[in-house]
């Protein structure tokens, strides 16, 4: 068997941690030649490195350097090299290994895609912001079937499920949803939710953003917007279902009524290390289904006047990829001032839909990207007006 190379972006956040674990189980598979993070975690970061055999490491802060350093010569990795700067984790991304496992939140993990494409790379894409934000520029890279393997829990099951037929006997897409922890609640019961509360999901342990996110749905909009450029099926054969045992992960439904679903227990470690592995699966990856014991699946209809962002996403998929750029910024500069405590709750949608209001005109005349350079000048303005409205 193959020993594939391969580089880990974002290794101390969730993704990256539960790749490791996968790559720690098939030694003889893998070969980690390089890690990227943004620098908070420099002592995991280190003991990674460390552990890996690692030969270069690059982090987002040119701040932690030294720190890091400093952890690596604490865990007997002194010989690692390092470089520091968005440069040097899109030259990690470019570096050609094998497979790129990219596992950064937030847009900024667009550049470092984009990379590892034009490098020939295979794409475990865990970075939903760079099909959201980046629209065409990141397929343009190269051809998707190719190269991209989805490591997002519902886009790898519709990518799974997909292998029963053709593109042309696809009838829908459907994208099921947990409905975070205030499943079921109405509009006005939210007014006063905490993040604490937004951060007690009941099915899946993430960063802070991809939970808030969940918690509002925000992160099935994206997903509907990923489905639809990923696999090239248009909005309205798209739906989303809510599942609260979130076992069944994602469907396709096929012309001739067959419907296929991907099932396993919520483990992130299982798409992940088919990103990693694809074509072939792995073993020792995950639990599977306890058929021996009785359950009960449960799928429910979206209340889309409770959580109106799944809708508003549709919208900007359907609008332009300047839309899904703007939503996406302004989403996350929402989430991080509800966490900070200066944004109500309900004031992460409200304040994405006032911005992509206020913008709508101006990207409305050229709908496509003629650049990075200017998705990232777009993002910079919608973030810049969100915090314009936050700050009110």
């Amino acid at each position: 068997m193959q020993t594939s190379t391969v580089v880990i972006l974002g290794s101390t956040g969730s993704i990256g941690t539960q790749g490791l674990d996968v790559i720690s189980r098939h030694p003889d598979r893998f070969d980690v030649v390089g890690l990227a993070a943004g620098g908070a975690h420099v002592d995991l970061l280190a003991r990674q490195a460390a552990r890996f055999h690692v030969a270069k490491v690059a982090v987002f802060d040119g701040n932690a350097v030294q720190p890091l350093r400093n952890a690596l010569e604490q865990a007997g990795a002194s010989h690692v090299e390092v470089t520091a700067g968005p440069d040097a984790v899109v030259n990690m991304a470019a570096s050609g290994a094998d497979v790129v496992l990219n596992g950064i939140t937030g847009s900024i993990g667009l550049e470092p895609s984009i990379a590892a494409l034009q490098a020939g790379s295979q794409l475990a894409l865990a970075n939903k912001e760079s099909v959201v934000a980046g629209g065409h520029l990141l397929f343009d890279a190269q051809v998707r079937e190719r190269q991209i393997n989805p490591v997002d829990s519902e886009h790898s099951a519709i990518w799974q499920s997909l292998r029963s037929g053709t593109h042309g006997e696809v009838s829908r897409l459907v994208v099921t949803a947990s409905g975070g922890p205030f499943r079921g609640w109405t509009r006005d019961r939210m007014v006063g939710i905490t993040p604490e509360q937004a951060l007690n999901h009941p099915t899946w342990h993430m960063g802070p953003v991809v939970t808030i996110n969940s918690s509002t749905l925000m992160n099935k909009g994206l997903e509907v917007i990923e489905a639809s450029r990923l696999f090239d099926v248009p909005p309205d054969r798209i739906d989303v279902t809510v599942h609260p045992q979130s076992v069944v992960h994602s469907m396709v439904e096929f012309r001739d009524g067959a419907t296929i679903a991907q099932a396993s227990p919520p483990d992130m470690r299982l798409p992940i290390a088919l990103g990693l592995s694809a074509p072939e699966r792995l073993g020792d990856v995950a639990a599977a289904c306890d058929w021996t014991k009785a359950a009960t699946w449960t799928f429910e209809p979206l209340d889309d006047e409770a959580f109106p962002a799944v809708s508003l996403a549709r919208h900007c998929l359907e609008a332009s990829e300047k839309h899904t750029a703007v939503l996406n910024a302004a989403n996350e500069q929402a989430v991080h001032a509800f966490l900070e405590h200066r944004l109500p709750y309900l004031g992460i949608v409200d304040t994405v839909k006032e911005v992509l209001d206020d913008m709508d005109s101006e990207m409305r005349g050229n709908p496509l990207f003629a650049s990075v350079e200017e998705m990232s000048r777009l993002e910079l303005e919608a973030r810049r007006r969100a915090d314009e409205l936050i700050n009110k």
